[in-house]
């Protein structure tokens, strides 16, 4: 039987950046994945976003280290991901998500955010064209970027294989083997591995991997759909976010939508269901396209005549307090949470993979520490992010 420091379970947007970082320090490193390549689950339906403007502590400190990452990658080792420092704007139309944002921006200013509140006429040069009815101002972070999920995670894949991660394609794990409430190993539909560590980073699957070693993760996939515009004349540059409710009896309700330009003049936007879709469902609807272009044409007109490539769907790995869940358990000794990402998967990824990577040799420094009790497995989850 083969054995390897750690074994990690999902090829995606956290398992394959943890897998560079387990390799890069030194860590006999497998990763196994059931599906045909890198990135066949839910990484291919990212739209892309990373921002560090976030309300936790825990992923603010990792999505920075992340930002790190990303815009530094293409001089590092020469892979052009499409990194792009546009920013991030949330805008309000109401006083309600004008107090909201204000005071988002004031904890995030705290642990050092380049953030800031700006009024309507400042969004109108961030945001050229948009709709300025009723429009109250909205938040401006320029630090923050996107990048293309497939360019940035086959570049990762690339350079762990390089450092010697092994990858297993089409091989599902089917039990992780323990002994004495310690993992010895992972038995999949192909054979058997001995390992000490086992990190899961299953994504939408994740609950399976914890029902192998009896626990019971509080992780619950939901649908969301997405989709792409033909290539236009680059006219803004952030990612717009606009977190106005939405009363639709016709193609249903929904929370908030969001869209960016990349670094190709194509329109990727996203859109929050009212309420949640929950399951594994990944197959389009003829709603959503109705239902996102009337909101994103009302608030920036401009948009009217572009066409629509394709839409697409995929899943969110949702906690009930929309923060991942990282780290040990207290059940069983050498396996590792890495799930419920929330749809934020990608921007955690690079930060987070460095983090477990210091866990696993013991180096975590305090604010690993800090960040990691944020994330318990056991916290209590009755306290939500705002703006997740």
């Amino acid at each position: 039987m083969v054995e390897y420091d750690v074994v990690i379970i999902g090829a995606g947007s956290v398992g394959v950046p943890t897998a560079l970082a387990t390799a890069n320090d030194g860590l006999k490193t497998l990763v196994l994945d059931s599906l045909p390549s890198v990135a066949q689950a839910d990484n291919k339906h990212a739209i892309g976003g990373i921002r560090a403007t976030h309300s936790h502590k825990g992923k603010i400190w990792l999505c920075q280290r992340s930002i790190e990452i990303f815009s530094s990658w293409e001089e590092r080792y020469g892979d052009d991901i499409w990194w792009s420092q546009g920013g991030y704007t949330f805008i309000a139309f109401t006083k309600e998500h004008e107090n909201l944002l204000k005071d988002t921006v004031e904890l995030q200013k705290s642990y050092g955010l380049n953030i800031n509140y700006v009024d309507a006429g400042k969004i109108r040069e961030i945001i050229p064209g948009i709709n300025n009815d009723g429009l109250l101002g909205g938040t401006y972070s320029p630090e923050d970027g996107n990048a293309s999920p497939l360019l940035s995670l086959h570049a990762f894949f690339r350079r762990s294989k390089e450092l010697g991660t092994i990858y297993h394609f089409n091989e599902k794990v089917i039990h992780i083997l323990t002994k004495n409430s310690k993992v010895i190993g992972v038995k999949t539909t192909k054979g058997n591995y001995k390992t000490q560590s086992v990190i899961n980073a299953a994504g939408a699957h994740a609950k399976d991997i914890g029902n192998m070693i009896n626990i019971d993760i509080p992780v619950e996939p939901e649908s969301h759909e997405a989709g792409i515009t033909e290539p236009v004349k680059n006219f803004f540059k952030p990612m717009i976010v606009d977190i106005k409710p939405c009363f639709d009896p016709k193609f249903g309700n929904s929370k908030n939508y969001y869209f960016y330009q990349n670094k190709e003049g194509k329109i990727i936007f996203c859109l929050t269901p009212d309420p949640n879709i929950l399951g594994t469902d990944r197959r389009e609807t003829s709603s959503f396209l109705p239902q996102i272009s009337k909101r994103m044409i009302q608030l920036l007109p401009r948009l009217r005549n572009i066409k629509v490539r394709r839409t697409w769907r995929g899943l969110y790995p949702m906690t009930p307090d929309g923060n991942p869940i990282v780290g040990k358990i207290d059940e069983i000794e050498g396996y590792i949470n890495a799930v419920g990402m929330c749809g934020q998967g990608f921007m955690l990824g690079p930060g987070l993979g460095e983090l477990l990577s210091r866990l696993l040799t013991e180096k975590i420094t305090s604010r690993d520490k800090d960040i990691l009790d944020t994330l318990l497995y056991t916290r209590d989850f009755g306290v939500k992010e705002e703006l997740k």
